[in-house]
């Protein structure tokens, strides 16, 4: 995956397959990543689970993907590919494409949901879903110091995304979303949002993670929904204009396309 991933001879991976694939999407992120990443490390070598970690980056401009790579050297179980700037989708779908794992998922940076939530995921996987998600919304669920203007516009936004796409999920934005291979197999191939993403000069925020959800329904594969305890944190890169327009453009081309059978 990269200079650090074990090879024989010829050049092939000879690392054995991991369980699970945890994919972290990062962007201009050197203050966070030292921490994050070994967190991430610590936590599934202690859940004594196979994992591999794959460092995501999109196309930072600091020192992010040194950092990364300097981690990688003395973890083998961490892997970073390097992208161009072309948004969260981009990268995520890279990593999920690269994944080796019978499970692969993908968290944010900066571990606004605990790292715990992967638990109850793991069981609802083990229990026959296709998919289990993180949930800021519902029965045991919290909201950690979230402005009340990104509450509202976010709960605005999935009022249309369960209109539209997705009757009963609550909340399909949080960043910590774990999919079984069958899953992954099916939506990978299925998907169109970002999948040759031109390159940008700001952040991209979207809605990707809908489309993935609507397809893993549309194949039958069902969605388990985790509450989780979710922290805000004080530098998102989120623009609450752009970004809820280019969010509400996806969910529409993801209805457009459901119509049309091009997830078929």
């Amino acid at each position: 995956m990269n200079e650090t991933t074990p090879t024989n001879p010829d050049g092939v991976d000879t690392t054995p397959s991991p369980t699970v694939s945890v994919v972290v999407p990062v962007y201009n992120e050197s203050l966070r990543v030292p921490v994050s990443i070994q967190e991430i490390w610590r936590y599934f070598q202690n859940a004594a689970d196979h994992a591999e970690i794959i460092v995501v980056d999109d196309g930072s401009t600091d020192d992010t993907v040194a950092i990364a790579r300097s981690l990688a050297v003395s973890h083998p179980e961490i892997h970073v590919l390097a992208q161009p700037h072309r948004g969260k989708a981009s990268a995520v779908l890279a990593g999920m494409n690269a994944a080796r794992g019978n499970v692969v998922g993908f968290m944010d940076v900066d571990l606004a949901t605990p790292l715990q939530t992967w638990e109850a995921c793991r069981t609802a996987l083990e229990d026959g879903a296709g998919v289990a998600i993180g949930s800021r919304e519902g029965v045991g669920a919290q909201r950690v110091g979230e402005p009340g203007y990104r509450h509202v516009m976010g709960r605005v936004f999935n009022t249309l995304v369960r209109l539209l796409l997705l009757p009963r999920i609550e909340d399909s934005q949080c960043g910590f979303k774990f999919f079984s291979r069958e899953a992954i197999d099916d939506i990978l191939p299925r998907h169109r949002l970002y999948r040759d993403a031109d390159v940008v000069r700001m952040p991209r925020v979207t809605a990707f993670d809908v489309e993935l959800l609507f397809i893993a329904r549309l194949c039958g594969h069902r969605i388990a929904v985790i509450p989780v305890t979710w922290h805000y944190g004080d530098h998102s890169k989120v623009n609450p204009l752009t970004d809820t327009l280019q969010n509400v453009r996806d969910i529409i081309a993801v209805r457009v396309n459901g119509w049309l059978g091009r997830y078929q």
